[in-house]
């Protein structure tokens, strides 16, 4: 990709106090979908997915005004940082996955609610291979390929529901693919960069705690402040 001339960050509550983003200068922009608050700068852009005082719930993420936001701002491309569950022992907590692919079947976001359209939805494989590239720039070990399963939230997921998307998909989050739909439908390119917090429910004895995942979402986020740090120095 070479040097990024314009680039949207999508964040977690994880990022938003991170200090990479000080220079960054708040904004609050108006769309037709919603109010939107946002940090920029020159080149680049953060926008917080769960707001500014981190308590939008996953399932309550206005991700329609977000994504019009970024467009509105003529945006290149996005990268998102999104925290996500463990379907596979071998993937495990504290590990970073690009997926190349994802499902969604429930609630489904568009911008085409009245009127006939369809995308052919996916992630895009330029920025999928900036991202990968980025991480190991900074030294950072990255899986290549997953495929994303985003259930709705604001809940985790049964042993049961484990013990079938498992079949079927590698990490399971609650935000990422209403934002990919979303871009591809405005035709901005996305990608994610996804932190592995925790296994799923039942995927090993161990109790999972929410005070674990939290827990395990520390232990990437040097690596990530890495890869973001040096992409803003491009």
């Amino acid at each position: 990709m070479g040097n990024v001339s314009s680039l949207a960050f999508i964040v977690g509550t994880s990022l938003f106090e991170s200090k990479i983003f000080e220079t960054f200068e708040h904004e609050s922009l108006t769309t037709e979908y919603g109010e939107v608050n946002l940090y920029r700068d020159n080149r680049f852009l953060m926008v917080p997915r769960h707001g500014v005082k981190k308590n939008i719930p996953p399932h309550r993420i206005n991700h329609k005004a977000n994504i019009a936001a970024i467009k509105k701002l003529d945006v290149e491309r996005i990268v998102a940082i999104n925290s996500v569950g463990s379907l596979k022992k071998e993937i495990r907590p504290g590990t970073l996955v690009v997926p190349h692919d994802y499902i969604n079947f429930w609630s489904i976001n568009t911008f085409f609610d009245n009127k006939i359209h369809h995308i052919i939805p996916g992630l895009d494989e330029e920025t999928r291979r900036f991202i990968i590239s980025q991480v190991k720039n900074v030294g950072g070990e990255v899986v290549e390929n997953g495929i994303y399963i985003q259930t709705t939230g604001p809940r985790l997921e049964t042993k049961s529901e484990i013990n079938l998307l498992k079949k079927f998909g590698d990490i399971v989050g609650m935000t990422m693919a209403n934002e990919a739909t979303l871009s591809k439908e405005t035709d901005i390119p996305y990608a994610t960069l996804c932190s592995v917090d925790n296994y799923c429910h039942g995927i090993i004895k161990e109790e999972l705690t929410y005070e674990k995942i939290r827990e395990a979402s520390k232990r990437s986020l040097s690596i990530i402040e890495a890869f973001i740090k040096n992409i803003l120095k491009k």
